[in-house]
């Protein structure tokens, strides 16, 4: 409403009513099905200590001298499996802790390992991701979670290796200085305690979503027959919808087969469903903030400028994308405003639609988390950490890692063409 009584362009009221509401309406009415799903799973994956074993199996199989793979590749299988960032985040804290203690790696490193596990490559690059973001550009760009499976390999693999090869010199650093784990009260790693699920059978629910999604998407959604009945019906097929299928069926799964370690499943499931509600408002306002910017003046006046800087037209998709998630603070939130104002300006640029749906959701990975996003003061307060004893460690893995991987991915398909 601001913003459009100072452009003297819209009336304020209808500005709230007649732009804002209808955009934020609409990515709710597109979205919603795989947030609820997504944040029910996660939370019953956490309820039943599911997660807990996981994470438990992949750091007696690493071993303590190998800490922080540890964490990181057991965060990035919860991540890559479908579990949400903020349950990862509560799940993996004590035994991340533990790890690093029992490892004597400095705690002001954990944040850091978690997020480069969860808040990176399995959010945005690794083909597959049933994370919400790689969901997002389906609807407009008619591509798939699996897209651009070269240019995603290569980003996920240069964040890997480039981030665990940048903690572990950090860690050795710290070491030669006499620094160890340190000294940190009322830790809370109490949720280590507790019944849980065998790894075999914790790990089935993230193998149903796997396979689920891939079969879905690949073979039964791309034929040319189920698209065909669809089309006769009036209707199109949805990119959303095998991630949707593959959770949900994962969640009735743990219902029936992890049924004695939960407590109560009914309020398990109430607050799942509650908790996807503040992050899908939260980034369906910023999808409406951008449908009001977009029907100012300013803003193609800015869509121009973009447009005719004299730079190579992804490198323009990438620096825009980036720079939006960084004004709101969330990698969603900035792929969500990016795909409502500036979509159909990218794809008539000839780009093709699966590099598009890659480059921007990793580009909105970058500078998404500086010090004001919500994600890391959260990520900081679950360790119990502030910004300045684990930021510059943090913003290495989350801002810097993924800049350079979606750098190096867009020289590389422009050199190389390929996808």
């Amino acid at each position: 409403m601001s913003a459009a009584l100072l452009s003297g362009e819209i009336p304020a009221l209808s500005a709230l009513s007649n732009v804002f509401m209808p955009a934020a309406a609409s990515y709710i009415s597109k979205y919603f099905p795989v947030f609820i799903a997504g944040a029910v799973f996660g939370k019953l994956m956490g309820a039943t200590g599911a997660a807990r074993s996981i994470a438990h199996f992949i750091s007696e199989k690493i071993g303590p001298d190998y800490a922080i793979y540890a964490v990181v590749v057991a965060t990035s299988l919860l991540t890559y499996g479908g579990v949400s960032l903020f349950v990862v985040v509560f799940a993996m804290y004590p035994i991340g802790s533990m790890l690093l203690k029992e490892a004597d790696v400095p705690k002001r490193l954990l944040p850091a390992c978690l997020a480069l596990g969860a808040f990176t490559f399995t959010m945005t690059a690794l083909p597959g991701s049933p994370q919400y973001i790689n969901t997002m550009p389906t609807v407009y760009f008619d591509t798939d979670i699996y897209a651009a499976p070269i240019l995603g390999i290569l980003g996920s693999m240069i964040i890997f290796f480039g981030g665990t090869g940048f903690l572990n010199y950090r860690a050795k650093k710290a070491k030669l200085a006499g620094e160890g784990y340190g000294v940190h009260l009322n830790e809370g790693l109490e949720d280590l305690e507790g019944e849980a699920p065998g790894f075999g059978l914790a790990i089935a629910p993230i193998a149903i979503v796997f396979v689920l999604n891939f079969i879905l998407t690949k073979f039964y959604f791309a034929s040319d027959a189920v698209k065909a009945k669809y089309t006769a019906a009036g209707y199109a097929v949805n990119g959303t919808w095998p991630v949707v299928i593959g959770l949900s069926v994962a969640v009735v799964f743990i219902l029936i087969s992890m049924n004695r370690y939960l407590r109560e499943s009914n309020k398990t499931i109430f607050d799942g469903a509650v908790g996807s509600l503040l992050p899908i408002f939260n980034t369906a306002s910023e999808v409406g903030y951008g449908g009001v910017i977009k029907s100012l003046a300013a803003f193609s006046t800015l869509k121009l400028g973009i447009v005719a800087l004299a730079i190579p037209s992804l490198f323009k998709v990438g620096i825009s994308t980036t720079l939006l998630a960084g004004i709101v603070g969330s990698a969603s939130g900035g792929t969500a405003i990016a795909l409502e104002v500036l979509s159909k300006d990218f794809l008539a640029m000839g780009i093709h639609p699966e590099v598009l749906h890659r480059v921007m959701i990793m580009a909105a990975g970058g500078l998404d988390t500086l010090p004001h996003c919500g994600a890391v003061i959260t990520l900081l307060s679950v360790c119990k950490l502030d910004h300045k004893q684990s930021y510059i460690d943090l913003a290495a893995m989350t801002v810097g890692a993924p800049l350079i991987a979606v750098t190096c991915v867009m020289v590389f398909h422009l050199l190389t063409g390929l996808v």
